[in-house]
């Protein structure tokens, strides 16, 4: 199951940050389980959150050049709060350091203001066609994708 935890992108610069957010609701899925009676979102899905921001982030600084964008390394995770049903996480991450094969960010997420989750996060940067030349039309279409997607969560006027 792929799961998209950007809800909306509020800010972007290329090069340096971004601000986006995720609202939780108590429709999706795996809120069910987790907990009965309480139901919060799972620490590993904040953590998501965070990477697919820096994810975004490398994407638009790149110019969508790498077709997989995957976590390489989260380190020095810290969760502070819950996040139920109704709220909603603002994630804010600044891009670090960016090499041809990997991005490197400081993130954190917060709830009304307040410190949810922090963490630091390496992404690493492929691409298909280059790895696999057989695979450039699934690279193509991949890219295709993730920019469609990106079209509808981005900031308006960007």
């Amino acid at each position: 199951m792929k799961f998209c935890l950007v809800d909306r992108i509020d800010e972007l610069i290329p090069g340096e940050s971004i601000r986006t957010r995720k609202n939780v609701s108590l429709a999706e899925e795996y809120l069910q389980d987790h907990f009965p009676g309480f139901s919060v979102l799972p620490g590993v899905m904040m953590v998501e959150a965070m990477v697919q921001s820096c994810a975004w982030l490398s994407r638009v600084t790149d110019e969508f050049r790498y077709s997989l964008i995957l976590p390489k390394l989260v380190k020095a995770v810290k969760f502070n709060s819950f996040l139920k049903p109704g709220q909603t996480l603002c994630v804010s991450a600044t891009m670090k350091k960016n090499t041809d094969d990997q991005a490197l960010f400081a993130a954190s997420g917060t709830v009304d203001g307040e410190s949810a989750v922090s963490a630091r996060i390496v992404l690493s940067k492929r691409s298909l066609a280059s790895e696999r030349p057989r695979l450039a039309g699934n690279e193509e279409h991949m890219q295709a994708a993730v920019r469609q997607l990106y079209d509808q969560i981005r900031p308006s006027g960007t």
